[in-house]
């Protein structure tokens, strides 16, 4: 369709041209005391010239005005290309383990002038993990004063580098800074900040943490599980008497304190502090709950007021379960407190006999000495001090 119209056009130029050259008119141009006469074809050629040379002349100095502003550009747009294969390089070698080639990469490109404050963050990141502390932080303050998503990212990084430097209060204060910035509920920094209350013992806020954690679906069921366990473990131990140890487990969910580990922590705890008898309702709900023969012994060094219903109960779970060894140590222990030596000794060496114990043969020990076999004693806790042979 072009070529068609310029033909036309030709054609069009051609006839007019045609119809010019024999039109008789002329054009007389008058200056005093000059006075020029042309033929009209003529002035409308040289017209046409002169307009053609004007315009080409016009454009050519506009252009030699837009030059600098070209050359501008054109470095700038291949800074920027540069600066974006420099990323790609520096991303390559950041996650194939080459830090030093990443930390390179990205100084590189924000010589070349990039603004962007993934260079400074790649390079900060890099320098970490090299251990070169003080160049990461000023490629770290190099991100500074960038959008609220770049700030975001420096304060995650530097959160991040304070943990592996095991300064948690510094990296909660950076997190602190980032909330205050309308941060909030961030997926990332909610998982640092769960890192920094682990490594500073506050396990109150690490179970604080998991709630909001769990709420976003943001870590796993069963790493959050550990977690909350690992937590209560923590704060039980912790408890420095009967009554903060009763606060801190009445916090404790039902199905959580009756799992094996944290029961036999609880259990452990309030023995301890003189609490027996919450012990042992702790550990019969635990066992009636699920059985767990290594914290079935424990229920032998609870000492509450009614023995006799301790050894009863214990009974009616040796009808369930003969040949545990834990319960028949519990068993030993529970009479040897209440003075009953004849079933004690039986239930202690049915215990050893399914499942030689130290803690058996202590008992036994003590059993002697109690009534009046020194002898007999000291084989037993000589044995009690020996490797326990299963086999």
């Amino acid at each position: 369709m072009k070529y068609l119209l310029w033909i036309l056009l030709l054609f069009a130029a051609a006839a007019a041209l045609t119809v010019v050259s024999h039109n008789p008119a002329y054009v007389l141009l008058v200056y005093p005391p000059y006075r020029i006469e042309l033929s009209f074809t003529l002035f409308v050629v040289l017209s046409t010239l002169a307009f053609i040379s004007g315009y080409g002349l016009v454009r050519l100095m506009i252009a030699a005005f837009q030059l600098p502003e070209h050359v501008r550009k054109f470095r700038l747009e291949r800074a920027q290309t540069k600066a974006r294969e420099l990323l790609g390089d520096a991303l390559n070698a950041f996650f194939e383990g080459h830090y030093a080639a990443a930390e390179k990469a990205s100084a590189r490109a924000m010589e070349l002038g990039d603004t962007s404050a993934l260079h400074p963050i790649i390079a900060a990141r890099s320098a970490h993990e090299l251990r070169e502390y003080e160049k990461r932080d000023i490629y770290l303050s190099a991100a500074e004063g960038k959008t609220a998503g770049d700030s975001t990212m420096r304060l995650m990084a530097a959160a991040k580098f304070m943990l592996d430097q095991r300064n948690p209060h510094a990296a909660l204060n950076t997190l602190q800074e980032l909330r205050d910035g309308g941060v909030k509920g961030h997926p990332g920094a909610l998982s640092l900040e769960l890192k920094a209350y682990q490594q500073a013992g506050n396990w109150d806020e690490v179970l604080n943490v998991l709630d909001q954690l769990e709420k976003r679906g943001a870590i796993d069921v069963t790493a959050a599980a550990q977690l909350r366990q690992q937590s209560w473990l923590e704060n039980i131990r912790r408890q420095d008497s009967l009554a903060e140890l009763s606060d801190c487990l009445k916090k404790i969910p039902s199905d959580f304190k009756r799992r094996g580990k944290i029961a036999a922590a609880a259990a452990r705890a309030l023995i301890r502090h003189g609490g027996g008898l919450p012990a042992q309702q702790l550990l019969s709900d635990s066992l009636n709950a699920q059985w767990d023969s290594e914290l079935v012994a424990l229920y032998g060094d609870c000492q509450s007021g009614d023995g006799d219903a301790q050894i009863e109960q214990a009974e009616k779970w040796l009808k369930q379960h003969k040949d545990d060894a834990g319960l028949l140590l519990a068993l030993g222990k529970l009479c040897l407190h209440r003075k009953l030596w004849g079933k004690a000794q039986n239930y202690l060496e049915a215990s050893i006999s399914v499942s030689p114990s130290h803690a058996a043969y202590t008992a036994l020990g003590r059993l002697a000495d109690q009534t009046g076999k020194p002898d007999e004693a000291f084989k037993h806790y000589r044995r009690a001090m020996e490797p326990v042979n299963r086999e």
